[in-house]
């Protein structure tokens, strides 16, 4: 992946220019009153109610489930988006991949309505610090979700709609138990570049490969370590896994093209695998036989989880990958690339790709699927969500639209919500969504 160029997140913005409309619509936002930003020192302050939350119902009724004033606007909505579509600048490290993938692509049907909209929680900001790193929100149920805002980790309840704080790397952050292995002096001011939450851990990731540890229903910080000091060292992705023995194991993805395997029972570092290009993302099987491997090559690797040999390679993207996911059933797995397309595999038959989906504006920086495999998520890196149907052959999906940039998207684990967190200016929010249930046999009651 790119080298970081600054913790500013400006600077990110001007690498995806929107062009003038945007500018000008932001002019017509702030000139009407509507949207103000909450300032950083608002940031981790009690809800002041500055920034309306939108509801389901008020969406039903017809308002817009960003509260973006379209009505009093120069331009509509439907015109706005046909400029974004045209003007958005995908990011590419090979020139014109969007177009090369094109032809491979599947039509699908875009009718599918599986997750409904819920709520608009725009008191709760998301961030991103790099622009190609988009795996920035995590939900452990469908009432509990976590997402980095500036140099804080947030947690929000969608029942009681509070959040409160529950790390803050703005300052010096040492472990509080001394366990082996751990650095015991800590970190300053650390860059958060990825992160991973799993029942009651948290492991975040830095730009100078520092790894943290927490656990939720602990007080402090548990554990601390740097995976390399490398100056290429940026953590891309973090897996956390339960290991065949029933320890806690977390798994991390690094631009010094290493991957490494922590078992935190242990407090120890088991594997370490190096490949040839930056590890962008990994994704374990569901029997923790065989590892995912993308990143800075258009081939991706299948490999075997215990030795890192190379089982198989993935043919077919053009441009660098940085997301993958498997699919619970353990035959099939997702890869996703700035080629602007999402291949899906399958274990049985690496030849080719089963499936080619393709993204409207970029590249596809983040995948998620469902716990019980029906259906799988993918992010582009702003406006668009994509939840196909996995039992249609990835033929039906359900196309989310709305304006920002995407700093995550996850599935709750029961599968019953999905949240989506959005970067922006004016209307940084996190969006939820709840899953549709057709309950047939309650009509034969009615």
């Amino acid at each position: 992946m790119q080298p970081h160029r600054g913790d500013d997140m400006d600077e990110m913005a001007e690498d995806y220019d929107m062009g003038d409309v945007e500018d000008d619509m932001y002019e017509e936002f702030q000139g009407s009153g509507l949207g103000d930003s909450d300032s950083d020192d608002e940031e981790y302050g009690p809800l002041d109610g500055r920034a309306t939350d939108i509801s389901s119902a008020q969406a039903r009724k017809g308002k817009d489930i960003q509260g973006i004033p379209w009505s009093t606007l120069s331009i509509t909505r439907e015109r706005y988006r046909q400029t974004r579509l045209e003007q958005y600048k995908n990011y590419e490290n090979v020139p014109n991949s969007g177009e090369a993938s094109e032809k491979d692509c599947k039509p699908t049907d875009k009718g599918g309505i599986y997750y409904e909209f819920q709520r608009n929680t725009r008191s709760v900001k998301s961030t991103i610090l790099h622009f190609q790193l988009r795996n920035l929100v995590w939900a452990t149920s469908k009432h509990d979700v976590y997402l980095m805002s500036n140099y804080s980790v947030l947690h929000w309840s969608a029942l009681s709609s509070q959040k409160y704080e529950v790390m803050n790397v703005s300052g010096h952050i040492a472990p509080e138990e001394r366990l082996p292995g751990s650095l015991l002096e800590g970190f300053s001011q650390i860059q958060v570049s990825t992160l991973a939450i799993k029942d009651k851990l948290l492991v975040a990731g830095g730009f100078q490969g520092e790894l943290i540890c927490k656990f939720l229903d602990r007080k402090g910080i548990s554990f601390c370590c740097r995976t390399t000091y490398d100056d290429n060292a940026i953590t891309n992705a973090l897996d956390i896994y339960d290991s065949s023995s029933g320890a806690v194991h977390f798994m991390s993805s690094n631009n010094d093209c290493g991957i490494r395997d922590f078992d935190l029972e242990k407090c120890q570092l088991c594997k370490h695998f190096h490949f040839q290009w930056p590890v962008n993302h990994t994704s374990l099987s569901p029997d923790g036989k065989l590892l995912v491997i993308v990143g800075d090559d258009p081939d991706g690797m299948l490999v075997d989880a215990h030795t890192g040999k190379t089982v198989h390679k993935l043919q077919g993207h053009v441009d660098f990958s940085f997301a993958s996911a498997w699919n619970p059933d353990g035959q099939t797995f997702a890869t996703g690339n700035q080629d602007k397309t999402c291949r899906v595999w399958d274990v049985r038959n690496l030849s080719k790709s089963v499936a080619v989906l393709r993204g409207n504006l970029g590249a596809i920086r983040s995948i998620r699927f469902t716990s019980d495999g029906r259906f799988m998520a993918m992010a582009e890196p702003a406006d668009f969500v994509h939840i196909f149907d996995v039992g249609s052959g990835y033929n039906k999906q359900q196309e989310l639209d709305f304006f920002g940039e995407i700093s995550g998207v996850s599935f709750s684990p029961d599968t019953e919500a999905l949240f989506v967190g959005v970067w922006d200016r004016t209307y940084g929010s996190l969006l939820q969504y709840s899953r549709l249930r057709n309950y047939l046999y309650l009509d034969s009651l009615v």
